[in-house]
């Protein structure tokens, strides 16, 4: 099976697979299409990615453990920095791939689906409004 497909076996759909290089690839492809606008912020933040969000997580968040959270941003916006207390961890965007895969049928699917993730994940360390989001055509 080729990862750009998702395989049909029995009329039921199989998610998309692939190792964590693959992955790793689409993930820098899709950064860069990123408008550098945003993109150059990105110098500032830790892209990592998971298998899946923990239960933690989701339980912080407030979100069933069947919710399809495909990425999350931990840290201190630019809004709430402050200069006499500087944040103790870096800022991060955890990417989720087995809830991104699973999610999109093809590779195009997944990188726009990634790129997305990582415009909205980099709004909120920005401050950004979902109006300039909606702007640079991420809505």
């Amino acid at each position: 099976m080729s990862a750009d497909m998702v395989e049909w076996r029995q009329g039921i759909a199989r998610i998309m697979k692939m190792s964590n290089e693959e992955f790793d690839r689409i993930v820098q492809r899709a950064i860069r299409r990123i408008p550098e606008e945003i993109r150059q912020h990105l110098d500032n933040i830790v892209i990592s990615v998971q298998k899946r969000p923990s239960r933690r997580l989701l339980e912080d968040m407030d979100l069933p453990p069947d919710e399809p959270l495909l990425g999350v941003f931990e840290g201190v916006s630019l809004l709430e920095r402050s200069v006499t207390e500087p944040p103790l961890y870096p800022d991060t965007i955890f990417l989720f791939q087995e809830p991104l895969q699973e999610m999109c049928e093809t590779l195009e699917e997944l990188e726009e689906e990634i790129e997305i993730t990582v415009v909205h994940e980099v709004a909120h360390y920005l401050g950004m409004t979902e109006e300039r989001l909606e702007e640079l055509g991420y809505e």
